[in-house]
């Protein structure tokens, strides 16, 4: 049986058949249950271009949305920035508004806040020492872990193994290990006969190897441990990417010259906080040496180039002529 595709699932646009297959001997219709797959699939190709073209409508609207907030963000910034109007507390109260604007519009449109909640739920719960809302998040991601081959939900089973042998509830520790550990036997056995010797000795042992185990640094690393996972899961980057984004762009900047007092306003390293976040970059690469008035702090370029003045100073060709008309 030959068929043509069907439209937008509109069963008035199909074609009939070209070659249609004779009938088959006694009379039966060939392939019945693909003709009914044709017809259920155009009554399901309906059901889903509804909600599919509802959802691009409102991404669209969402776009436009956010578009408009953030051009009127920086036109407002921008009025702060150049009016001579605004005291300092007037300044930094407008500022404020303008950044809780900012914050409840990615709460509404950016972000599956749902997701980076329950995350920091988990990472709540681990800094008090419990383990119990991230094996539940292990539990509800777990084909996913598997795949990636995590092994966060043993991690933390160790640990919940590691603060029963803490209590001297060594009876309990080894039903624990029994029902929860010994599962995972095959693939970290190592681990595990370590963690198990931990029965052997107390919470304030001085053997170096098992009293690591027992450092509350244990908990550090878990929370580590669980932003790795789950920024792998989602596909996000460990560090910020406006972190990112911004250091690319600063290494571009920093030079020692950007440290010094008589840093121009303009350069971006002016400010103590993309100082602070550039201190860790290496210096730019500058191919070419760039001569800067010490007086506009502009680039003199061949445009602007420098002039030597008999007192051997050096300035622009725009403060020289400044110079000699209000003399």
């Amino acid at each position: 049986m030959e068929m043509d595709s069907l439209p937008n699932g509109n069963s008035a646009a199909a074609s009939p058949p070209q070659n249609p297959t004779p009938a088959a001997a006694g009379g039966m219709t060939p392939f019945p249950k693909l003709t009914q797959l044709t017809e259920a699939l155009k009554l399901e190709h309906q059901f889903l271009r509804v909600p599919f073209e509802h959802y691009k409508k409102t991404i669209r609207t969402d776009h436009r949305a956010v578009e408009k907030e953030i051009t009127s963000v920086i036109s407002n910034v921008a009025d702060v920035s150049d009016s001579e109007n605004f005291s300092k507390d007037d300044a930094v109260n407008h500022l404020t508004s303008l950044v809780s604007r900012l914050q409840g519009l990615k709460r509404k449109d950016l972000v599956d806040i749902e997701v980076f909640q329950e995350a920091k739920k988990v990472i709540d719960a681990l800094q008090n020492k419990e383990v119990a809302p991230a094996l539940a998040w292990c539990s509800d991601n777990k084909s996913r872990l598997k795949k990636s081959k995590s092994k966060f939900e043993f991690q933390l089973r160790l640990q919940e193994f590691i603060e029963l042998v803490r209590g001297e509830n060594n009876l309990r520790a080894i039903t624990y290990a029994r029902k929860y550990l010994a599962p995972w036997g095959a693939t970290h056995m190592k681990e595990l006969q370590r963690v198990m010797a931990t029965l052997a000795f107390k919470s304030n042992t001085e053997c170096t190897t098992y009293k690591a185990l027992f450092e509350p640094k244990q908990w550090d690393f878990l929370v580590d441990q669980f932003k790795q996972e789950f920024c792998k899961l989602y596909g996000m980057t460990l560090e910020p990417l406006l972190n990112i984004y911004l250091q690319a762009g600063l290494s571009a900047l920093n030079t020692p010259y950007c440290y010094e007092d008589d840093c121009t306003k303009e350069d971006p390293l002016s400010q103590e906080s993309f100082r602070k976040l550039a201190s860790p970059l290496p210096y730019s690469k500058q191919h070419h040496s760039k001569l800067v008035c010490y007086i506009t702090k502009e680039l003199m370029d061949t445009e602007n180039p420098p002039q030597v003045l008999p007192n051997g100073y050096v300035y622009s060709t725009k403060v020289c002529i400044f110079l000699v008309i209000i003399m």
